[in-house]
């Protein structure tokens, strides 16, 4: 039902400076996986094969990576190195992948807007690369989708957080309808110490109707002279129905050195090693059914 996930990936990355001068935030490793790559796994664990990638200058090392490096594909052919390419190989192949380019930075929701005719008119999921979400099961996007099915409207992925940190988020309010899930009645950007109407922060998972598209058009720049998408929400709320789903999982803020650093040690410890015991089990049975 929805086939189309859009990276919002053109901002420049300063919390990271110097190393985002001349890198990208997205293409930042979490132990051997760029950012933007858990993102695009999580999309295709929730059905998605369109990828639509929002990008800026400087910017070209993301679409070379969703694509085939023939000279060092050659110089490691037949090599245990080869086996390394197996995950990204699967992604190209199954994938399609579009790109456009935002000429100005002027906030997520302006972003949004830049990848219309990526997306065209079909409700459409979006990822921010850098909150990085892992779970056991189903990742946050499938979760949401499988609510998408039911309701037909737009929906935020919320987390509580500390009451002195809701001034770093988007925060909404709502009556809850059922475990987890929230009718939005406000949503306010980046709320003033205090001011907040609640402790519910969205995070950077997002499911879009395609009207959502108009309502960005017709939003005044907000809080720092940006296109706010919650601004677009909230009218959208108002005048129809906008879900905020506390979602089963772990987030990381990887736009932070702090949140990065934690996100790193957790893949280490829970993704990475497990399928490095899990590769060397399989060498080991082939090894011997050999």
């Amino acid at each position: 039902m929805i086939r189309k996930c859009l990276f919002p990936a053109a901002g420049y990355g300063t919390r990271f400076l110097p190393a985002t001068k001349s890198m990208p935030k997205e293409m930042m490793p979490v132990v051997n996986k760029p950012l933007i790559e858990y993102g695009v796994d999580e999309a295709i664990q929730a059905g998605m094969d369109g990828m639509c990638i929002v990008t800026g200058r400087g910017k070209h090392s993301i679409m070379d990576h969703f694509d085939t490096n023939y000279e060092l594909e050659h110089q490691i052919k037949g090599t245990n190195k080869e086996d390394l390419l197996i995950d990204i190989r699967q992604i190209i192949e199954t994938t399609h992948f579009t790109y456009i380019r935002q000429r100005e930075m002027k906030g997520l929701g302006h972003a949004i807007l830049t990848g219309r005719e990526l997306v065209g008119d079909e409700p459409f999921a979006v990822v921010l690369a850098d909150d990085l979400c892992v779970n056991e099961t189903d990742g946050v996007l499938a979760q949401m989708v499988s609510l998408f099915k039911q309701f037909r409207c737009s929906i935020v992925a919320v987390q509580e957080v500390p009451e002195n940190e809701t001034h770093k988020y988007g925060v909404i309010s709502g009556e809850m309808i059922k475990d987890d899930i929230f009718r939005v009645d406000d949503m306010i950007e980046k709320p003033e110490p205090g001011t907040a109407p609640s402790n519910l922060a969205i995070i950077g998972r997002y499911i879009l109707t395609p009207d959502i598209f108009d309502l960005i058009e017709q939003t005044e720049p907000g809080k720092g002279g940006e296109i706010q998408i919650t601004d677009a929400l909230l009218k959208q709320a108002q005048s129809g129905c906008v879900l905020a789903y506390k979602f089963k999982g772990k987030r990381f803020d990887c736009g932070s050195v702090e949140g990065y650093i934690e996100a790193t040690n957790y893949c280490y410890e829970h993704l990475y090693k497990q399928n490095q015991k899990k590769v060397a089990l399989d060498q080991h049975s082939t090894t011997k059914e050999d």
